[in-house]
């Protein structure tokens, strides 16, 4: 009996041992898992961080490369348009003409306008302008008006010919020498542009002398260049003599860049002339 009880003993302690070498292998293995558990959500949370440090930057370099090629794209479309602004506007209508430059018998504006009898000074003579000069002009003539200013137009377009009589005449009626300092020989006339107009006022005869001393003359000092013109030919000036009545179309960015500086058209170099052409008629 003692020994069966004995060996019954023995059998749980074996049994007893065995459970608690189980369960310190089990008490083992959740700690190595609590501790690879621990370590691979470690490194999940900084592949994680590493990855999205990594997409952001590489966000960023995406951003910075479409911004690069859209500035690109934007400067090659500002050429294209520039280009195809300057291939639709007539390159004469900048350049220095008055003894300078030369424009043959062929030449003529695109397209020229008549000038309403409002705002004529003759109203029976015919006077055109270049069109898209045209709306400048009448809206500079209106707001004279509206300041209580009287401008009428004395002299627009000539053609090659026509520049050709007129300085004829007065070579028979002033000499070759007294004529050339006041009246261009044909193709060197700006009115052939069609952008040139010689302006008047009442109260001085309906002649052009003594349009210096008007008040229409002070306001177009003070104005023109709003409407896109400037005086071809101040005082001193080293092509013709002082003629306060003769205004040329050259856009208004060129007109009021000149009229800002104090300087005079035909002083500028033809090459920064030139870079206000594509905004002419803006």
């Amino acid at each position: 009996m003692v020994g069966g009880f004995y060996f019954g003993y023995k059998k749980f302690e074996s049994l007893s041992f065995e459970s608690n070498r189980q369960q310190e292998q089990i008490d083992i293995l959740r700690s190595s898992l609590a501790s690879t558990t621990s370590l691979l959500a470690q490194n999940i949370k900084e592949t994680s961080s590493t990855l999205s440090a990594a997409l952001e930057k590489e966000k960023a370099n995406l951003e910075k490369r479409f911004g690069s090629v859209q500035n690109q794209v934007g400067a090659i479309s500002g050429t294209v348009n520039t280009l195809e602004k300057l291939s639709k506007t007539d390159p004469e209508l900048l350049q220095k003409y008055s003894k300078v430059f030369f424009l043959n018998e062929h030449y003529a504006p695109e397209r020229v306008v008549e000038v309403p009898s409002k705002y004529k000074y003759f109203e029976a003579r015919n006077y055109a302008v270049h069109a898209s000069v045209w709306p400048y002009l009448q809206k500079m003539l209106d707001s004279a008006l509206n300041a209580g200013i009287e401008l009428y137009v004395f002299s627009a377009y000539r053609s090659f010919d026509e520049q050709g009589a007129l300085k004829g005449q007065y070579t028979i009626i002033y000499g070759e020498g007294t004529a050339n300092q006041f009246s261009a020989d044909q193709g060197y006339s700006e009115h052939q542009l069609g952008t040139t107009v010689d302006l008047i006022t009442t109260g001085i005869g309906g002649t052009l002398s003594g349009f210096e001393n008007t008040s229409a003359y002070r306001w177009l000092k003070d104005n023109a260049h709003k409407y896109g013109f400037t005086l071809s030919y101040p005082e001193n000036n080293s092509f013709y003599v002082f003629e306060p009545w003769h205004w040329r179309f050259v856009g208004t960015q060129l007109a009021t860049h000149l009229y800002n500086t104090g300087q005079n058209f035909y002083g500028l170099e033809q090459r920064k002339i030139d870079e206000y052409l594509v905004n002419i008629f803006d």
